[in-house]
């Protein structure tokens, strides 16, 4: 593992120490030697969900000790990955990756799969979508990738129609005239606590239940066993010279496979997470093909 720089990011940030009684030791021989010096940090959004102490101690059962770094906006974890105060990170999907290596001149890597998720679309005043009226607001997320993939969510509900049917890089310039709502594009954090000010909002599941939520209450999702949804699945990153890393390879094989944590997680996506174990190569393969085609369309 490489030698990790003091933390200097933002104080929006905070380290999440979960510690378990003896798990500062080495690797254990479980790891086949993997042995790491010092903890494992884990850049993720949302650290406060259980299934991540649940994480830690089945790595600190095998002799690795892990330490998660909370964020609260996504543009923060891979910054902190590239620069070296992160070892990994887990809470994007291949899009959002391939969307931040082309725009950074990056090369993180994804290294394992861990689910996939509906997006919804949400609101405090409507029970249905047919209920939104002619004219309203409606929030999606700014970040490019989220975005796309709200509008579509909008289009299919029947909401708006996107220039030349939309695709992974529609943006709300893209809502054609004549659509029957408009669309505000926030950032990903704010849009569930939009709902007062506008008809309906796409919430990414990081924030449902922290807006008091329930993943029951979306009034329309995409549909994440569709073929198409295969750049959307969820990925632990890691810089491209640790991609072979056997630890971290090993850590992404626990999350996969412990039953408590994949019972934790699906518990805390209401129900939604559709699990996956993806080889890497083939994760390696979508996100080289998302990139080549983000700079076709630069």
């Amino acid at each position: 593992m490489s030698v990790i720089k003091p933390l200097s990011i933002s104080a929006l940030a905070l380290v999440v120490a979960l510690g378990v009684a003896g798990c500062a030791s080495p690797a254990s021989d479980s790891t086949d030697g993997a042995a790491s010096e010092g903890p494992v940090r884990i850049g993720v959004v949302g650290a406060g969900d259980p299934y991540w102490a649940t994480y830690v101690e089945a790595a600190a059962a095998e002799g690795i000790e892990v330490e998660l770094v909370d964020f609260t906006e996504y543009t923060q974890p891979n910054p902190a990955l590239s620069a070296d105060e992160l070892d990994l990170n887990q809470f994007q999907h291949i899009i959002y990756l391939a969307t931040y290596n082309v725009n950074s001149a990056d090369d993180l890597q994804p290294i394992g799969a861990t689910a996939i998720y509906p997006l919804g679309l949400y609101s405090s005043q409507y029970d249905a979508v047919e209920d939104i009226p002619e004219g309203a607001t409606v929030a999606v997320p700014n970040d490019e990738s989220n975005q796309a993939r709200g509008l579509l969510v909008l289009q299919s509900a029947g909401l708006i129609e996107l220039e030349d049917g939309g695709s992974i890089f529609s943006t709300v310039a893209d809502v054609l005239p004549g659509s029957k709502v408009t669309v505000e594009a926030l950032d990903a954090a704010f849009t569930a606590t939009s709902l007062p000010d506008v008809a309906a909002a796409i919430i990414n599941n990081d924030f449902v239940e922290d807006a008091g939520l329930s993943f029951d209450d979306a009034i329309a999702t995409d549909d994440p066993s569709d073929p198409s949804a295969f750049p959307y699945i969820n990925i632990f990153a890691a810089k491209a010279a640790d991609a072979d890393n056997p630890t971290y390879q090993r850590l992404v094989e626990i999350f996969q496979t412990d039953q408590a944590v994949l019972d934790g997680l699906q518990e805390a996506s209401g129900g939604t997470a559709v699990f996956v174990t993806t080889p890497a190569s083939e994760l390696v393969a979508s996100l080289t093909d998302v990139e080549d085609d983000i700079r076709a369309n630069q």
